[in-house]
């Protein structure tokens, strides 16, 4: 477990697989994604080294359903009486009412997806609201969620216009300091939709399923991302 302080008032909290998103509000805590089964212990110390009580947390926000982001949910939820949000359309996977869409993989992808370690399975996980596209929640002074489906039918990225911030969830990367789409989409071309409106938003500060996060001037490296992926696609 490593803690990265991206601002002030986020920090980036890197699991044994996957990271989890701490944003601080005068009135609670906001954890984005849990990273997988197993890492609420890691969460809540994390927590506490940034100095914050995880008593304090109020809301688990779920970018997607895949168990690198959903795996400790249930456990954090019920640990702290935390509200999990979720868009509709993944809420049922997340509760385990039905099976998730596996992804449509590109041979690159595949070899990727056969390198990756075994993921041990999310406990079933209530969702308490269920949001879609342009609902407003409490955190950073107003976070729009945005519906970008592709990755997963209900995947969502929130956008926090007032400190110019954005979780894009996976449907992009930073990984080794390139900015790109993301890979392992249901919909590939729908995701790819999805990024270039992402890269379209007047931002600061992005945060990232997985890679690195850029505290300053994401909004150009999203912008070379899309314009990139255009040029390239066939």
């Amino acid at each position: 477990m490593e803690i990265i302080r991206v601002r002030d008032e986020l920090h980036m909290i890197m699991l044994e697989f996957g990271a989890a998103y701490l944003w601080r509000d005068p009135h609670g805590l906001t954890l984005v994604d849990t990273g997988i089964a197993g890492s609420a212990q890691d969460v809540e110390r994390a927590v506490r080294e940034i100095g914050l009580d995880p008593a304090a947390l109020r809301r688990i926000v779920l970018t997607h359903h895949h168990e690198d982001h959903t795996g400790s949910a249930a456990e954090l939820a019920r640990r702290w009486c935390a509200e999990v949000v979720a868009h509709r359309l993944d809420a049922p996977v997340i509760r385990r009412e039905q099976p998730p869409v596996p992804p449509v993989l590109s041979p690159f992808e595949q070899e990727l997806w056969d390198g990756l370690p075994p993921i041990p399975p999310a406990e079933p996980c209530p969702v308490h609201r269920e949001v879609g596209e342009g609902d407003v929640l409490d955190i950073g002074g107003g976070a729009v969620v945005l519906h970008v489906p592709g990755h997963t039918e209900g995947s969502i990225a929130l956008h926090l216009p007032g400190p110019g911030v954005l979780f894009t969830g996976d449907i992009a990367s930073n990984v080794g300091g390139t900015t790109r789409p993301g890979v392992f989409h249901t919909d590939p071309a729908l995701a790819l939709e999805s990024f270039h409106r992402l890269a379209a938003l007047p931002v600061e500060t992005a945060v990232f399923g997985h890679g690195d996060p850029i505290a300053e001037g994401a909004s150009a490296a999203l912008r070379a991302a899309s314009e990139q992926a255009r040029q390239v696609r066939p």
